[in-house]
This record gives structure tokens, sequence and C-alpha cells, in this order.
């Protein structure tokens, strides 16, 4: 298989290319991809020095870059070379003019301006990490969730991804020999989220876990029997309280936070006919 250059090339973070490239390129199997990254393209004399780059090593250039002068520049120099450069955000900024009947601001970095929604989110992650792994459980009720899972359920990567969209989150482990605080049962404002997997799963994730802090690889902590009890034991209190569940097995973190905002959403009275909650 041949390899493949991809050139990356923005004039703001570049972290909406990075997750358009990542997306398309996760519907081809075992491409042998090499990624060169180029943020804040704002000047003729970075773009000089990022042509040599692309010219030692030719293949696809993406970019977003709302600076007409670089961008006819980056094209032209692509064509010289014989190299497709693709805008990504084109036909969706297109689209979207011919429908509000409005051209685009044109700005660079325009979606991280620091506005409202950006200090909400410092906020929900500064509050995300303060209560995590049932730390702080008197202010739960301040929290827009709360996931609830045995240890290695993914309630700490996926609190903390949610916080990035905005969402003040809290997480607490089930743990058989340490039932949780009353007030987990009792509160009334936060959505409550149960994670599960399979026993099966579980023992793999906690197996590598000890590998990685050279702690003994057998103990109650990946026991078969013992692992069973633990997720039969949350499980039992999700049904109990009637909260959701989700099973994570064969979810990525984003799969299992997108799972969580629908759910967030349809608990609103408007349906999160607004937009998603907090979600940025």
């Amino acid at each position: 298989m041949a390899r493949l250059h991809l050139h990356l090339l923005s004039d703001s973070t570049g972290e909406t290319l990075e997750m358009i490239a990542k997306a398309a390129l996760a519907q081809f199997d075992d491409a042998d991809v090499v990624r060169h990254f180029w943020p804040m393209v704002r000047s003729q004399q970075h773009l000089d020095r990022i042509m040599g780059e692309i010219t030692a090593n030719p293949g696809l250039v993406l970019f977003t870059m709302v600076n007409a002068e670089t961008r006819e520049l980056l094209q032209s120099r692509c064509a010289a070379l014989g190299l497709p450069s693709v805008p990504a955000l084109d036909a969706v900024t297109l689209a979207l003019e011919a429908q509000l009947g409005q051209a685009a601001k044109g700005r660079p970095g325009r979606q991280h301006a620091m506005d409202e929604a950006y200090f909400r989110r410092v906020e929900a992650i500064q509050f995300t990490i303060a209560h995590d792994d049932g730390i702080a459980w008197e202010d739960w009720e301040a929290a827009d969730i709360v996931l609830a899972g045995v240890s290695r359920s993914s309630k700490t990567p996926t609190a903390i991804y949610l916080a990035n969209r905005g969402y003040r989150v809290a997480n607490i482990p089930i743990v058989v020999e340490s039932p949780p605080p009353p007030a987990l049962f009792s509160l009334r404002r936060p959505l409550v989220v149960g994670l599960t997997t399979s026993p099966e799963r579980l023992i793999q994730v906690r197996r590598n876990r000890l590998l990685s802090l050279n702690q003994a690889p057998e103990t109650a902590y990946v026991d078969s029997d013992h692992v069973a009890r633990e997720v039969q034991y949350a499980r039992r209190m999700f049904a109990d309280n009637g909260w959701p569940v989700i099973d994570v097995s064969r979810r990525s973190i984003e799969e299992t936070a997108a799972a969580v905002i629908n759910l967030y959403n349809e608990r609103r009275p408007d349906g999160g006919a607004s937009g998603g909650g907090h979600a940025l």
C-alpha cells in the first residue's frame, strides 16, 4: 500500500481540521497516512516555509483558511506542484451563506472567541475535575449530569469529554463493599446515568491497568466471580432507582458521551430543540 502524506493547514488552532481528517480517515482500513499539521498559518513567510515541506513530501493538502490572499496563494502553489488542495469547510460555509442570506465573517479562529460559552466550558471543566471519583458529593445537586458505574467503566474520560462540551459532571464508582452516599439517591436536578459493561471486557481493562502500574495481575480486582458480582450489583442499583443505563462495552468515549447528551436533551422541556443543553 502506498504511503500518503496528508498536510493539514489552518489559520487558527486547526482543531476542527484535525477532527475532520480523523473522521474521514476512520473510513479506511490500514491506511498508511503520515499527517503533517500546520496551525496558525497567517503570513506568506510562514506559508513559504510550509511549502518547502510539502514539496519534499507531496500528497493531499486539506486546509481551513479564511484569508482570501493566503488561500489563493496556497492553492496556486499546490496546483503548480500538481497536488490536490481541498478547502475542508467551503461547502458547508457556502450552504449556510445561501440559507442564512448573509456572508461569512471570514475571521480566523472566530469559533474560539472567549465568549460566554467559552467561560461556561472552563467552569464545567473545573467542576468536573473537582467532582471526580465520588469527591465533593455534597454539591452534586449543582451538576448537570452524574455518572455512576463500577471501577474502569469509562466514567472519568466520559465526564471530561462532556465537560469540554460545557456540561458540569460528577462521577462516582459503585463499590459493593462501600455503598454510595445517600445523596446520590435523592438528587433532583442532575441526570444520573449508569455506565455498565460486560465482566469480560472489564477484566481485560483492569488487567491492563494493573500491568501499567506494575501491580500483581491476580487480585479480587480481576477475579471473574468478584467482577461479575460487582457488575450485577451496579445494574441492580441502576434498575432499582430507574436510572438510564448505557453499555460502554463496544462504545468509544465519544459515542458514550453522545448517548449521555441525547438522554440529557430528552429530559428537557423543549426536547433539546435549542441545540443540546450546554453543548458547544
